[in-house]
């Protein structure tokens, strides 16, 4: 009897053995992947923990410097035919801050605006002013004007330190900075402009010493790091705070990205923008990685790029992944090294066309904004989604989704004031509650923009949500979806666009009494392309070429209306808000369209009549938008 029972037990536990994978993978398909993924989000967070604790203060800059420690001769950064070891990067970021201690107008902990593109530059200025204690404002190096000096009027900023290749765009603003007292440096061994002060001499001719400790001793876990841009509805873009915190929970988040020590990484976004700084420059600094540097994303030589220096991870926005899908086919498209794509925002059917295209490529999607307080990494890869719904992410970072009303821009609340959960499959607004362990900071400067990203009441009565402004939907296996932004901006070739902005700039045109702006979709492009709705003051017409002039000078190319329809009268809501929807719905179709329409020409540099023939071309492709 005993060797039967014994028997029997032992085909119980073969079959069991047998059955379980089997079971899991038919019921419990992302179990293991859920685990690993916990198991990093733990490892994540006792490194978080670990660094916050430290003494003296363990910040950014301290990881940098224990990499430029480790591995002195490593490279850092290839930009051109230059290269850059972690210990040159050491080097000249303690010149650029020796120099800059010796600026007439500066002291250590002032906030200093930074107006640069892709350069090494960029970086290891960031660098010295961080050794300094200095919180850094990125300013977009394609704004100008009056939105240029809002910008650098955010941060409080003493110093502004341009590239030389921004001058024009200094000497526009330049009254103004002098008039303020604000010290102006070029990155330039000369400068004949009175005001400006040439810097790249100063930088080469001081000693390469490190600034002593003590310049930082008042830097803390909440003081701010940098500030970076966001489009708002106020007009003009908000400087979202990102403290020394927020930088230490991004370091330590990057470091379960992928990306290893070996890797050489294509960094060509924009390092003013989150995604640049944050994974591209920062992340190889909690790696120890390469960066390839380039100075804009150009599709027809990111593979030779990625061929010539060996590159292994790149990064993207859901842009960059079709515009490398719509260059011509080439026999060696699969012949590279890449082996990550770390980015946001690629839709599903670009992401298998990239897959079938150009091989074996991970592709790491995640979601975050720079100042919200939640993001989910899509560590499943299931194609087409941002993240998944995980029990422990949700119970360190406490998000929903809530039901929105698109025609009220508002949520929708019970007869209790409380917000209302979507139902799973449903459409809902992001809101993530706002904790000690994620918090919300909000814009320099700006109370007002702050308090509109707070959502009180939302679960229950007292509580404090961040309102994200993205709406997501949730499908029965939890993977989370985007689905669209709310309010007032819309995002267009990586940027997002504030309508308030446009409309105001379009107002100072001189011809037209009011303009309403909007994002309007285009076939095979990602996001929505920018229209305006106008109504031409009496006694005028509408000047193309003037507008065109005007646009041109004022707002970026990915900002300005590509389509104009002229209005007799502006349609506003009942408490004087105008209303976009329908005119978003009815798009720029010339056919269904009876007011007239007008497209930006750049070859004829004005806005030209919409055809029917023009129209095809755009929605057929062949027109380049």
């Amino acid at each position: 009897l005993l060797p039967l029972n014994m028997f029997v037990l032992f085909s119980c536990l073969v079959a069991t053995a047998l059955i379980t994978p089997l079971a899991l993978k038919t019921f419990s398909p992302f179990l293991w992947m859920d685990l690993l993924y916990c198991r990093d989000l733990l490892s994540i967070f006792l490194t978080y923990v670990w660094r916050r604790r430290r003494r003296p203060l363990f910040l950014v800059l301290d990881r940098f410097l224990e990499q430029a420690a480790a591995h002195p001769n490593k490279t850092l950064v290839v930009f051109e035919k230059q290269r850059y070891t972690y210990a040159d990067a050491d080097r000249i970021s303690s010149k650029t801050a020796n120099a800059l201690r010796a600026q007439p107008g500066y002291k250590a902990g002032d906030a200093v605006a930074l107006f640069m593109g892709n350069e090494p530059a960029f970086m290891f200025t960031w660098l010295a002013l961080t050794k300094l204690g200095s919180p850094v404002s990125f300013l977009n190096h394609n704004i100008r004007s009056k939105s240029l000096l809002h910008c650098f009027h955010c941060c409080k900023a003493t110093v502004l330190i341009a590239a030389s290749e921004l001058k024009d765009a200094v000497e526009d603003v330049l009254p103004y900075l002098v008039e303020q007292g604000i010290t102006v440096l070029l990155m330039n061994e000369h400068c004949d402009t009175p005001g400006i002060e040439s810097f790249a001499d100063k930088v080469e001719l001081a000693a390469d010493s490190p600034p002593p400790q003590s310049l930082r001793s008042h830097v803390t876990l909440k003081s701010p790091a940098v500030y970076i841009y966001t489009s708002g509805t106020t007009g003009l873009p908000k400087a979202a705070v990102v403290n020394q915190n927020r930088l230490l929970t991004v370091l330590a988040v990057l470091s379960s990205y992928g990306v290893t020590a070996d890797d050489v990484v294509y960094l060509n976004l924009p390092l003013y923008h989150t995604a640049g700084f944050f994974i591209g420059f920062i992340g190889s600094i909690e790696t120890g990685s390469t960066i390839f540097l380039k100075r804009k994303f150009s599709a027809s030589q990111f593979w030779e790029d990625c061929r010539k220096h060996n590159v292994t991870v790149v990064q993207y926005i859901g842009e960059v992944l079709r515009y490398l899908c719509c260059t011509p086919k080439r026999e060696n498209d699969k012949d590279h090294k890449v082996r990550l794509a770390i980015g946001n925002g690629v839709r599903a059917e670009v992401w298998r066309e990239f897959l079938e295209r150009f091989g074996n490529i991970k592709i790491q999607e995640f979601y975050a904004s720079t100042e919200g307080n939640v993001g989910f990494l899509n560590y499943a890869g299931k194609i087409g989604a941002i993240g998944r719904v995980n029990f422990i992410h949700r119970k360190l970072f406490p998000y929903t989704l809530i039901q929105y009303d698109s025609e009220r821009d508002e949520p929708v609340r019970d007869v209790n004031g409380l917000c209302i959960e979507s139902p799973k499959g449903e459409t809902g607004l992001l809101v993530s509650k706002v904790t000690g362990i994620s918090p919300f900071v909000g814009y320099a400067q700006n109370e007002e923009q702050t308090e509109r990203k707070r959502l009180r009441n939302v679960l229950k009565k007292g509580d404090l949500y961040f309102n994200s402004g993205d709406l997501m939907r949730i499908d029965s296996d939890n993977f989370i979806y985007f689905q669209d932004r709310v309010g007032d901006t819309f995002r267009w070739k990586g940027e997002n666009v504030a309508t308030t902005e446009v409309s105001d700039i379009l107002a100072m045109s001189g011809c037209l009494k009011e303009a309403n702006v909007y994002g309007v979709r285009v076939p095979g492009h990602e996001g929505r392309i920018g229209m305006a709705a106008v109504v031409v003051r009496e006694g005028e017409r509408l000047d193309g070429h003037r507008i065109y002039d005007h646009v041109v000078s004022y707002l970026p190319s990915y900002a300005r209306p590509r389509f104009i329809r002229i209005r007799n009268v502006m349609e506003v809501t009942g408490t004087f808000k105008q209303m976009k929807m329908k005119l978003v719905e009815e798009g720029f179709n010339p056919e269904f369209v009876q007011d007239p329409l007008y497209v930006l020409d750049d070859g004829e540099k004005s806005y030209t009549p919409m055809t029917a023939q023009l129209y095809s071309r755009i929605i057929s492709g062949s027109l380049k938008l």
